[in-house]
């Protein structure tokens, strides 16, 4: 399903079905619900379930130092959306042009006239035009008089809190990947590309690939057990995010480690996948302490991912 970038890139078949419009950062549970929704109102009107998004998220233009660094990047964000079943994607570049539209004009120029869409599907947060004046209601009172339906998908709830992307922002970046994990559709993943890095962890018997250029949210400092893509397969992997305290280096680094595999991915792009965190980053007091306790770290990473039903590649 190719990802469209530009309404006049939009084929007839992505028209005259239902539409969501929203950011749907992380792809989370509470987006699913959305989705099931878009899904059953797509069949009603025989036509397809369209997710139009932005891309940047528009506080990136208008407010950039406020700005939260995102939880998937869009190609992540597609391939999430269309397993759980969305035709189409928008991904529409987001710039002043499109944020000065009112909210009247958003929606006679791009729902209307572009997508043609006969149902709507939406969270009860929803906000759209200038200045986000447009509300609920008002996007309420356009769809009806356009002939469309819209339905309002109440939030998900989990262990007593609402499920949103900024609760989940806030569970990475304390480190709880395994509780962040539990309200997305998949574990919480970054990429990278992998560079060269002092060469240690080879010395020691555990090989990393050290990961640069990473574009979304961090998890915290700390250990972590997760699991790799390669060729298809995913294979277990022992993360370090943080410095190296032991060997005095205060450079914050993310450090792979394939459990298992031994091979070069130097200039590769890497997508890693966090499942549980493990431990803090300490220094230790020799470098049999520490090899020691990395032996420990892989022994439960592969545990950890072993008990996620996948075998290491």
């Amino acid at each position: 399903m190719p990802i469209i970038r530009h309404l006049e890139q939009l084929p007839a078949a992505a028209r005259g079905g239902a539409m969501a419009i929203g950011n749907f950062d992380g792809v989370h549970l509470g987006h699913r619900r959305i989705v099931e929704q878009l899904l059953e109102r797509a069949r009603e009107v025989d036509g397809p379930a369209v997710v139009f998004t932005f891309d940047p998220h528009p506080v990136r233009l208008l407010r950039p130092s406020e700005s939260p660094p995102p939880l998937t990047w869009t190609e992540r964000k597609a391939k999430l959306l269309k397993e759980l079943g969305v035709d189409w994607i928008v991904a529409y570049p987001t710039d002043l042009r499109l944020l000065e539209l009112t909210a009247q004009q958003f929606f006679d120029q791009i729902v209307v006239e572009a997508i043609g869409a006969k149902a709507m599907v939406e969270g009860p947060n929803f906000y759209f035009g200038h200045n986000r004046e447009g509300t609920i209601e008002r996007l309420a009172s356009m769809t009806a008089a356009a002939g469309m339906t819209l339905d309002i998908v109440r939030p998900v709830e989990l262990n007593g809190q609402l499920v949103s992307s900024s609760l989940i922002r806030r569970l990475v970046g304390d480190g709880e990947v395994a509780t962040a994990a539990t309200m997305l559709t998949e574990p919480y993943r970054i990429r990278g590309m992998v560079t060269h890095g002092a060469g240690r962890g080879g010395t020691l018997g555990f090989p990393t690939a050290n990961l640069e250029a990473i574009d979304t949210l961090l998890p915290a400092v700390g250990v972590y057990a997760g699991r790799v893509p390669l060729s298809g397969k995913p294979v277990a992997a022992a993360i370090n995010i943080g410095p190296n305290p032991t060997f005095g280096e205060h450079a914050f680094k993310v450090e792979v480690h394939l459990i298992d595999r031994d091979e070069s991915l130097y200039g590769e792009p890497l997508e890693v996948e966090f499942l549980s965190k493990l431990r803090d980053v300490r220094a230790f007091g020799s470098k049999d302490e520490l090899v020691a306790q990395l032996r420990e770290d892989v022994s439960q990473a592969r545990g950890i991912v072993s008990r996620f039903g996948l075998l290491t590649g």
